[in-house]
């Protein structure tokens, strides 16, 4: 009997790890997720991606409807899939439901007219499958709204602009803004998102700073956190943010900033909230002034993901320009395999114009990357094969 029983375990292993993605052939697909144009939008920008419990992934965007500007009447648009984003269902404007809020402060007329609905963010709240929502208006309100069942419908907007309140300690802010991207859940069940604020006049998006909200009752209220990203010495203008939980189970920032060391700046904290790191320079993710996203890769220990175009401003003799803005293309994977302290591997996953991006994994391994292609937001679907495939 015992002969019997190794193979058969052997066997039954070995189908779990095909199952998983893992010992399959390399796989590498793409999916026009929002293409520019459809339903009259002129742009699709700003990316954020989650994945129920149930396997449904949520891909949402900023709708741009009329100009590609960050100002604008702007939607928040979201399209589902219930088979590993191979298809979507058609797209639905899911915010602001509530009574418009109209007002562009950056000109000096027919602002009144827009409702710009920006930043959104959606966190998995795996205790109770809900998905949290958290968006702005016009980078001054935030609101929430919640989906029970995997986004196919949404609760009423609740108003939570008064949680950004004890940054005014800080910076006396005139604009708010959430991610842009995804926010997580810690094993203590608490809700965080990753924020920015900025304190300039008509709407600019500087000077800025960067901080975390959370939630400690499943979305229901939220609270601020310490700063982690101040305006100070050589870090400047930190803003977008992207976030994960490290195998260790302690929070991980990824900020953008506009600083001459042209890197990007991480923080750790146990509860995303309070006692971080001194925020750092990540030698290894380079900073072209653009959102970049990170996931966990629960599949394989201390793996961590990490997207975001790989260039550099230089001059013309190729020494860098500290503080410069590098090219939105050539969007790379890179990956740790250590829990985020170092990130020497990489692969490249679009050569052409990208930008913004957000990831996720699915239950069998398979990674998705939804991101700003020339002039459509477009998903990969990869996985961890096609990483170790020749770079």
């Amino acid at each position: 009997m015992t002969r019997l029983i190794s193979p058969l375990i052997a066997l039954w292993t070995i189908a779990c790890l095909v199952s998983q993605g893992f010992g399959a052939e390399p796989l590498l697909e793409t999916v026009k997720v929002f293409p520019a144009g459809m339903e009259g939008v002129t742009l699709y920008r700003i990316p954020g991606m989650v994945v129920t419990p149930n396997g449904t992934v949520l891909a949402y965007v900023e709708a741009r409807r009329n100009t590609k500007a960050d100002w604008g009447e702007i939607e928040i648009h979201l399209r589902r899939s219930v088979d590993g984003g191979r298809t979507w269902l058609p797209s639905q404007n899911i915010a602001h439901r509530g009574k418009r809020i109209e007002g562009n402060p950056r000109k000096a007329s027919g602002g009144e007219r827009e409702q710009t609905v920006n930043n959104p963010v959606m966190i998995v709240d795996r205790e109770t499958g809900a998905v949290e929502m958290l968006y702005c208006i016009n980078y001054a309100r935030c609101f929430s709204m919640r989906s029970l069942d995997d986004g196919a419908t949404w609760s009423e907007p609740v108003e939570i602009t008064a949680t950004f309140e004890p940054f005014r300690n800080s910076y006396p802010w005139t604009v708010i803004a959430t991610g842009p991207g995804h926010g997580v859940q810690l094993s203590s069940g608490r809700l965080v998102v990753p924020i920015w604020l900025a304190y300039g006049k008509d709407g600019a998006h500087a000077p800025s700073a960067a901080a975390t909200i959370y939630s400690d009752d499943h979305g229901k209220s939220w609270q601020a956190g310490n700063m982690v990203f101040p305006n100070q010495g050589a870090f400047g203008n930190p803003n977008e943010t992207t976030i994960a939980v490290r195998h260790a189970g302690d929070c991980l920032l990824v900020n953008r900033n506009v600083s001459k060391p042209n890197r990007k700046l991480v923080s750790r904290s146990p509860d995303g909230a309070s006692r971080w790191s001194t925020p750092r320079f990540q030698p290894e993710l380079w900073e072209p002034i653009c959102m970049a996203s990170v996931a966990t890769y629960m599949h394989k220990p201390g793996v961590i993901l990490y997207s975001a175009p790989r260039t550099l401003a230089r001059d013309a003799s190729g020494e860098e320009i500290g503080a410069g803005r590098g090219k939105r293309e050539r969007l790379t994977i890179q990956w740790s395999e250590d829990d985020g302290e170092s990130w020497p591997h990489s692969k490249l996953l679009v050569a052409g114009p990208s930008a913004y991006s957000d990831l996720a994994v699915l239950a069998d391994g398979t990674i998705l990357c939804l991101y700003e292609g020339d002039g459509d937001v477009e998903l990969k679907r990869l996985n961890w094969e096609w990483l170790m495939t020749e770079r």
